[in-house]
């Protein structure tokens, strides 16, 4: 659990844009404040929303897994998780001689 209050069911457009608007934001306003184009961003949410699995593409999972953080919950299940597990460092491959 990623303390966010995650669910295990993926969001809608609609419950995700209620959560920005909650914020006072909206689609664009988070585009525009985390350096993304606001279709890029509506494009990302309207494909992946409501699918299973996460996204391979590095900018998609990037602004889903930011408004996941914005509205502290996962837009997608499992991209919090996903996103921590990258962070760990690789284990070492060094051969000791």
């Amino acid at each position: 659990m990623n303390g966010l209050g995650a669910t295990a069911t993926a969001m809608s457009k609609n419950q995700i844009l209620a959560r920005l608007v909650e914020r006072g934001s909206n689609f664009r306003q988070f585009a525009l404040s985390h350096g993304y184009e606001p279709r890029t961003v509506t494009q990302a949410v309207e494909r992946w929303v409501g699918r299973e699995g996460l996204p391979r593409g590095r900018l998609t999972f990037r602004i889903l897994h930011d408004l996941s953080q914005e509205i502290g919950a996962e837009v997608i299940p499992g991209i919090l998780d996903e996103a921590e597990e990258d962070r760990r460092p690789a284990p070492s491959t060094a051969q000791q001689r």
